[in-house]
């Protein structure tokens, strides 16, 4: 069993099970079981971490609550200071931290050093947006509104929610774990951080990191354990004011249940591609290789259909294809293309989805293979709208291609879809590409390009199952905060002055 926790990393494990994050310690549950983290490539135990119990995590929250009073107290120069600190310990640190993103989540090893990079610019880039944004009231008098003397003066600022839990995926587990704390802290918030398993381990160095910057105690939290015994008790939990989570279908479930707390939900994704006649197909190739394959296509706003005019939906296939079969296959310690997929579970679902497709005679480009959780590039062409890769969210590395014979018609199927997260379109006709656009019902419309999330202070946002709320690091910051008013009540203008 490797352990990417040495030097720095020591105390955040015993034995051979990691600690879990609460009151500034690293600390053993009382529940003395720990939850195994299976490694993808390998298909056996690569760590363990604390299965902590609902007593646990009582304790967590009554230590974020109190952690929070104080923390608001502090100025927002010194909560600046202290994230800009942690950005520089997270890229020192990058090599541990990319090396349990390859070993938990077979993320290639480039993307990973990547991933905590990006993550270390998003945190320093939160503390100087959030002094901007948290530094500036409004101050508005009481005579503009009818009937009314310059009487009264209303002052505005932000003020921060309490304790955030933040429940970040699987595929990016340190970024969009510390795209929910950088924006809360700095807005003088606390966190309960409850990681995907796939990526506690991950998840858990970032928080040291956190904790080596010298936060003050309880402010953090990370506890890890069976979504079963924890999952609804963190979600439910009365100390909690704020849920930001990032996933699936749970989300949906979480929503209904959450009652009277703001909610920031990023749910899946069934990104569209509309391709016109007049698209440059080389540009075309090579964002649905980007959009569609990279990190095997476990992206929330990875290309997930692709619907092209028929009159060159011949030679758009095969300009993808001739691409899909550069594409290296293996493990992510070689920084191959394609990784094996998170977990057996998703292959199968995966499978799934490819043999509905045969047996309703999509078309294969490729041979469709898999090896234990890797599955080779595929691409599905002339697909239908009675399949159910069509409509559903593979997670994986197979794309479907739908035919279309007209723009109403690729527009019809993607807003026909219960997702709406993202889409993109390809022309050169600036005009249609607005018209295209303003039809989508989807959070974002990239033109000429593949889906992304990013950089990542552009807002970011879905509609219907993909979400509630909206993203990227300025609204990430006013989501974990809200309005206080003051007013000023002047005496009446017959007792002033003149």
């Amino acid at each position: 069993m490797a352990l990417a926790g040495t030097g720095v990393f020591s105390e955040t494990f015993d034995g051979d099970v990691y600690k879990y994050y609460a009151d500034g310690e690293w600390k053993k549950s009382s529940s003395n079981k720990s939850v195994a983290i299976i490694n993808p490539t390998t298909r056996k135990t690569e760590y363990k971490v604390q299965a902590c119990s609902q007593e646990e995590v009582n304790k967590v929250m009554d230590s974020a609550k109190s952690a929070q009073k104080l923390w608001a107290k502090t100025p927002l120069w010194k909560r600046a200071e202290l994230l800009h600190k942690v950005a520089a310990i997270l890229k020192e640190n990058k090599a541990p931290i990319a090396e349990c993103l390859v070993k938990e989540i077979a993320k290639p090893a480039k993307d990973a050093v990547t991933e905590v990079v990006r993550s270390g610019d998003l945190i320093s880039y939160c503390a100087e947006e959030g002094v901007r944004i948290l530094g500036e009231g409004k101050f508005l008098v009481s005579d503009s509104f009818p009937g009314n003397e310059r009487t009264k003066y209303c002052l505005t600022s932000k003020i921060p929610l309490g304790v955030i839990l933040a429940i970040p995926p699987f595929n990016y587990p340190v970024n969009l774990a510390v795209s929910k704390i950088a924006p809360a802290l700095i807005a003088g918030n606390s966190i309960v951080l409850k990681p995907p398993t796939q990526g506690a381990v991950s998840a858990l160095h970032m928080v040291h990191c956190f904790h080596l910057a010298g936060f003050p105690k309880g402010l953090i939290n990370c506890v890890t354990g069976k979504g079963s015994e924890i999952g609804d008790f963190l979600t439910l939990h009365p100390g909690v004011n704020c849920i930001s989570f990032t996933g699936g279908d749970t989300g949906i479930a979480i929503s209904k249940k959450a009652g009277m707390i703001p909610l920031q939900m990023e749910l899946g994704g069934k990104d569209a591609c509309i391709v016109l006649e007049d698209a440059d197909l080389d540009l075309v190739a090579a964002n649905i290789i980007k959009g569609g394959f990279s990190y095997s296509g476990q992206r929330c706003t990875a290309v997930k259909v692709i619907l092209v005019m028929e009159s060159v939906a011949d030679a758009l296939v095969e300009k993808v294809k001739a691409k899909v079969a550069k594409l290296s296959v293996g493990p992510p310690e070689n920084d191959s293309d394609i990784t094996p997929v998170v977990s057996e579970s998703s292959a199968n679902f995966i499978e799934g989805l490819v043999l509905d497709a045969k047996q309703k005679g999509a078309t294969f480009c490729q041979e469709y293979k898999r090896e234990g959780n890797l599955i080779w590039p595929l691409l599905l062409d002339n697909v239908r709208p009675d399949m159910r890769i069509a409509w559903e969210e593979p997670f994986g590395p197979v794309l479907p291609v739908i035919r279309i014979n007209s723009v109403e018609e690729g527009i019809h199927h993607c807003n026909a879809s219960n997702f709406g997260l993202q889409g993109c379109v390809f022309t050169k006709d600036i005009n249609k590409a607005m018209l295209i656009s303003d039809a989508m019902e989807t959070g974002t419309v990239q033109i000429n390009s593949a889906p992304a999330r990013g950089p990542d202070h552009f807002p970011f946002q879905g509609i219907r199952d993909s979400g509630i709320g909206s993203q990227g690091i300025t609204n990430s910051i006013n989501m974990m905060t809200k309005v206080k008013t003051t007013v000023i009540n002047l005496p009446s203008p017959s007792y002033t002055m003149g």
